[in-house]
């Protein structure tokens, strides 16, 4: 039965909805006027020209150890993680948050 119904329903569909695309079947009515070819570009698009990648040498790159750092180097190290913390109490107490000091008078304090 259900063969039946679709053999009947099947023609009727493929009249009153064409199938879109390049893949239509010939001899079908187009849906719409078929587009004309666009011009070809008269002038080329412009090209960034590419510079050659730097090379390093072993020359040019001194050899140090990162981990190893000078007193000044340290200090400035400490004073930044300081700077660092301060800027994060400040931004948590604007928003409510209570990170006072861990250590008051000797005693350690529960934050």
């Amino acid at each position: 039965m259900l063969n039946r119904i679709a053999s009947l329903f099947l023609p009727l569909l493929r009249l009153l909805l064409p199938a879109p695309g390049r893949h239509r079947a010939p001899g079908s009515p187009t849906v719409t006027a078929p587009r004309e070819a666009a011009p070809p570009a008269a002038v080329a698009p412009l090209r960034v020209p590419v510079r050659p990648p730097v090379l390093l040498r072993g020359e040019d790159v001194p050899l140090i150890r990162p981990y190893v750092l000078t007193e000044a180097e340290r200090k400035e190290c400490r004073e930044r993680r300081e700077r660092r913390g301060r800027r994060r109490a400040l931004w948590l107490a604007v928003h409510g948050v209570d990170v006072g000091p861990r250590r008051i008078h000797g005693m350690e304090v529960a934050a």
